[in-house]
């Protein structure tokens, strides 16, 4: 089978931002990109048609910890994996359940093996170790699949932070191990990301990216960030591992976050990002623009009859009003939300698309200060 190929096209001249194309089974992504979060195996309150024709997302991420527990790995092995299932034909990620671990804090106990934990929907008790993550991965078969981890709370001390890490590093070992035993059971490549921790350490992340730089993976992932520390924080440990992990692969910024943080991000040096952000924020009637956050449930959208967004992103944006959609959340009706996610998820993908024209271009720094300017507001 193919290995996953990575060809960086160019590196904006004042910043590290780049812009690359991801070849795997189920499609190129073109990057940097947004990957639309797919908790359960669906983006919550949006069509596949909607995701592909609306909002153009090149790869969706699915969550091991949810699918496992719903619809469990042996459903999805009669289905032909989560593609088939959600008749999905474009690229899948799989997180690596490690977050989940971590937001479980009164309901799981962490040892060498692995984590023993109770699943949140009837209390029963699991195992998730380095090499069963893979097997539950390997069922859900993503083209790109995340090792086991360890995501150490915001604020850990040094010491657990530290032990937290050589554990990940630990598993990742085993992880690779495994794989090499059993290779993929739907006939195409998936790819491992091993996954950078450390807390807000700089010795740590320096330390653990060098390590998970030597695994030489197809790509690689930072996580640990995004759980409580500040934004200046995260973009310092960003900067620090970008500079150490490969040139040539694709990098992968675990659960980020705010348009703001994303171009940020990007001009640090990643590739990757995927939050629950735009479709959370949505549900709960948050609107992300070029020119800055609305609450379409404020007042002052009641008699509001321009269209919810004149860019035209996604075809919601004319079709309704900002008056419309501030009906629909005030009345409680399920379309509110629907139209929401569209246009955020939509905004979201417009954002990285015109972040990769202008790094190709070559003024993406000039670009990206006035977009973090303009969206930096409440309207």
């Amino acid at each position: 089978m193919p290995l996953m190929k990575f060809d960086l096209i160019t590196t904006d001249v004042n910043s590290q931002a780049r812009a690359g194309v991801l070849h795997t089974d189920h499609g190129t992504i073109e990057t940097p990109i947004f990957m639309p979060v797919g908790t359960v195996g669906t983006v919550k309150g949006v069509h596949q048609n909607e995701l592909k024709e609306q909002i153009d997302a090149q790869i969706i991420l699915g969550n091991t910890y949810h699918l496992y527990l719903r619809p469990g790995t042996e459903i999805l092995k009669k289905a032909g994996g989560l593609h088939q299932f959600m008749n999905w034909d474009r690229p899948i990620l799989t997180d690596s359940g490690g977050y989940q671990v971590y937001s479980l804090a009164e309901r799981r106990k962490i040892t060498e093996e692995g984590v023993k934990f109770q699943s949140h929907i009837d209390g029963s008790y699991h195992h998730f170790s380095a090499e069963s993550v893979m097997d539950i991965q390997r069922a859900i078969g993503a083209d790109i699949i995340m090792a086991f981890d360890e995501c150490p709370p915001h604020p850990a001390s040094y010491e657990y932070a530290k032990n937290s890490m050589d554990m990940t590093h630990r598993w990742l070992d085993r992880a690779v191990k495994h794989l090499d035993k059993n290779p993929p059971l739907y006939g195409y490549h998936q790819s491992l990301f091993p996954i950078v921790q450390g807390s807000t350490y700089s010795d740590l992340r320096k330390k653990s990216a060098a390590y998970i730089a030597g695994i030489g993976a197809d790509g690689n992932a930072i996580g640990g960030l995004s759980v409580g520390e500040p934004a200046e924080m995260m973009y310092e440990m960003t900067e620090l591992v970008c500079e150490i992990l490969p040139q040539d692969k694709p990098r992968y910024l675990m659960g980020v976050g705010t348009p703001i943080n994303i171009l940020e991000n990007i001009a640090l040096g990643v590739d990757m990002l995927d939050c629950v952000m735009p479709t959370r924020n949505a549900r709960n009637g948050m609107l992300f623009t070029a020119h800055g956050t609305i609450n379409i449930k404020n007042k002052k959208w009641e008699d509001d009859f321009s269209p919810i967004d004149e860019m035209g992103i996604t075809a919601v944006d004319l079709q309704y009003s900002k008056a419309y959609l501030r009906h629909l959340f005030a009345a409680k009706e399920l379309l509110g939300k629907q139209i929401a996610s569209i246009h955020n998820l939509g905004f979201y993908l417009w954002l990285v698309r015109e972040a990769r024209k202008h790094i190709i271009a070559g003024d993406f720094r000039k670009w990206k200060d006035k977009m973090v300017q303009q969206m930096d507001k409440r309207r």
